[in-house]
């Protein structure tokens, strides 16, 4: 029973305005190739400059200044400040949804009455 009602409530979810307007938010972003690209190589920097910290190196004025102009690109972008406000919104939902879930659950554990099937 919990599998399927699981699987229920994540058809919903995917349903929900909050993740649509989350993927379609997504979607423009994939669309924007200089986006993309500038989000690629910030991630790359992010790696490069995690390695380094991870052998106790600082990195390098110039990526951390590459670093601070990719970010602030990016940042900027509509497209982007797009995603990142679907994407508040969609987390606002999935702790709603985790709050009436362990309300559940804890009706769920006072209560006597078995309804397992």
């Amino acid at each position: 029973m919990i599998p399927e009602k699981a699987s229920e409530l994540g058809r919903l979810v995917g349903q929900a305005d909050e993740y649509q307007a989350l993927k379609r938010a997504n979607e423009r972003l994939m669309e924007e190739q200089g986006l993309r690209e500038a989000l690629e190589r910030l991630r790359t920097m992010q790696l490069q400059v995690a390695e380094l910290m991870d052998r106790g190196q600082e990195p390098s004025l110039g990526q951390q200044q590459e670093i601070d102009q990719l970010v602030g690109r990016v940042q900027a972008h509509a497209s982007y400040q797009g995603v990142v406000a679907a994407q508040a919104n969609f987390d606002k939902l999935m702790m709603k949804i985790n709050e009436w879930i362990l309300d559940g659950i804890k009706k769920g554990s006072e209560s006597r009455i078995i309804t397992l099937g």
